[in-house]
């Protein structure tokens, strides 16, 4: 499966989101998700295995538990795929960066009466 059709879902990207900040419990995941989007246990099941075989989650067991993370190959692909485009908008964020650091500059070089908007 192509890996923007993986992303394409919005319950299996809201799956990444949940498993960003670290590991989750497949129980959690799939109450979490149950609750948003009304879907079943054997719904979630089945993104879960989606995105573990395309390689942007992870599963380990604990017990009885399946303890979820995310894979970063999955997502190193869509930087990969993404950077082939970066040359299109870096040079305008740099300029961007540039204008706002030469407006705090004359902001802060301004004369106190300029500053506050009040006439001297």
């Amino acid at each position: 499966m192509q890996i923007f059709e993986v992303l394409a879902d919005p319950v299996r990207r809201r799956i990444l989101e949940l498993l960003a900040p670290g590991e989750m419990a497949s129980g959690e995941v799939v109450e979490v998700i149950g609750a948003e989007f009304g879907i079943t246990q054997a719904a979630v099941s089945q993104h879960l295995k989606v995105l573990r075989e395309s390689g942007f989650a992870m599963v380990r067991a604990e017990a009885q538990r399946r303890l979820y993370s995310v894979d970063a190959a999955g997502l190193q692909a869509v930087d990969a795929w993404i950077g082939q485009f970066r040359n299109f908008w870096e040079p305008k964020l740099d300029a961007l960066a540039t204008e706002i650091a030469r407006g705090k500059r004359e902001r802060r070089n301004a004369p106190m009466s300029k500053r506050s908007g009040k006439r001297a």
